[in-house]
């Protein structure tokens, strides 16, 4: 047990950089990466460095997934401890304009 606190540092410097590396992907459209847009609903990395991202898009059909997808492929490779990536789209709940971040909301001009 007294190893805890440092595994919990552990995963959070890790989750850290993984939230860092998707700040990298950009909505092409808007022009804000998909976590300030709020796009990222979950990550988990397992025992095998399969890392999978929940994720939505601002609109059903956007013509951008794959670019996002591939962007997200190439953010996940700069980090060590993922050999896998898996993106599920998932649609619920619904995203909206409140799930941005401040910087996302003032870049944007959204109040």
């Amino acid at each position: 047990m007294a190893d805890q606190p440092q595994d919990n540092a552990v995963i959070e410097d890790l989750k850290e950089r993984i939230l860092a590396a998707l700040e990298t992907v950009i909505d092409p459209e808007l022009g804000i990466d998909i976590v300030n847009l709020g796009l990222v609903y979950g990550l988990n990395l397992d025992e095998n460095g399969l890392c999978t991202i929940d994720m939505t898009l601002t609109t059903m059909g956007c013509p951008l997934t794959d670019v996002l997808t591939d962007s997200i492929h190439q953010a996940m490779g700069k980090i060590p401890e993922v050999n896998e990536v898996k993106v599920n789209l998932v649609w619920y709940p619904a995203w909206d304009t409140s799930k941005m971040s401040r910087y996302a909301r003032i870049a944007l001009g959204i109040r």
